[in-house]
């Protein structure tokens, strides 16, 4: 064989940029997709074909919950007050400041309150049931449960999944509340609008409509949240430091998911 016969030498490994790169980033994507449909799946025939971890639901209930409650009243606090400002003093160039209590009442229903609200409490929720599992899953104890015969998916998932699609839509009809009447009080203190006249127009600018169209997102974004951050935390991998990526890499997906299904969900609420 001579030289120009002999076979050429081995290719190293494909560089991870361009096509490449994308290719595998693609192929990951869906990957996840993947798992977290069959975590989905796995999870909710256990909810129906298994008794409920009564004890775990009502702690879920209250981390998820009782401890959300700060957070998602603070926000709707101070965006009811922002934009009531913000319409106000707009509105009152063109006298139609009267009409400020109907766009706040539609906003917070149709938007505001179950979007923002879902958005905040859920990163926080997610950063919390990321580190939590994932300290669990790094730390062996998920595997302590399988070792004595009972199912992580039963007691860990279940219960902060049903929470969390219970919990986020109470704390976004809370924040609807909060945010109407902050801003209702806003109103009245820097733009002379009557209370009673503010409150009045905002309650019959909403129909039952706008208020489903709205509040009958958070369950979705309640599950989304839970589930996602489920399966991040379960497949940490890598000790303290995976630990913190995947309470970082909760708050961003769960923050993507919730904001890409707000836009499906609002344009097919309000088109039926």
């Amino acid at each position: 064989m001579t030289a120009t016969d002999a076979p050429p030498p081995p290719r190293g490994p494909l560089p991870k940029g361009g096509v490449v790169g994308a290719g595998d980033s693609i192929y990951r994507f869906f990957q996840h997709v993947g798992r977290v449909t069959i975590l989905t799946r796995r999870t909710f025939v256990t909810l129906f074909r298994t008794r409920l971890d009564w004890r775990a639901f009502v702690d879920q209930l209250d981390a998820l919950g009782v401890k959300s409650l700060g957070i998602g009243a603070a926000t709707a606090i101070f965006v009811g007050i922002v934009m009531a400002i913000q319409f106000a003093f707009s509105l009152e160039r063109f006298g139609a400041k009267d009409t400020v209590g109907r766009i706040v009442g539609l906003s917070e229903a149709r938007e505001l309150a179950p979007a923002l609200t879902s958005l905040v409490v859920g990163s926080r929720i997610a950063a919390a049931m990321a580190a939590e599992l994932g300290s669990m899953s790094v730390t062996q104890q998920v595997d302590a449960i399988r070792a004595l015969g009972a199912d992580p998916i039963r007691k860990l998932v279940v219960p902060r999944v049903l929470a969390g699609i219970i919990v986020i839509p109470l704390i976004a009809c809370i924040a609807l509340v909060l945010g109407v009447l902050s801003a209702m009080l806003i109103c009245n203190i820097s733009f002379g609008i009557e209370m009673p006249f503010f409150l009045s127009t905002a309650i019959d600018a909403v129909t039952m409509k706008d208020f489903m169209a709205g509040m009958g997102k958070t369950p979705f974004f309640g599950f989304l949240t839970t589930i996602l951050a489920c399966y991040l935390g379960l497949e940490t991998r890598g000790g303290t430091e995976g630990v913190g990526r995947s309470t970082a890499s909760a708050v961003v997906v769960v923050s993507i998911s919730i904001l890409i299904a707000d836009a499906v969900l609002t344009q097919l609420f309000l088109s039926l």
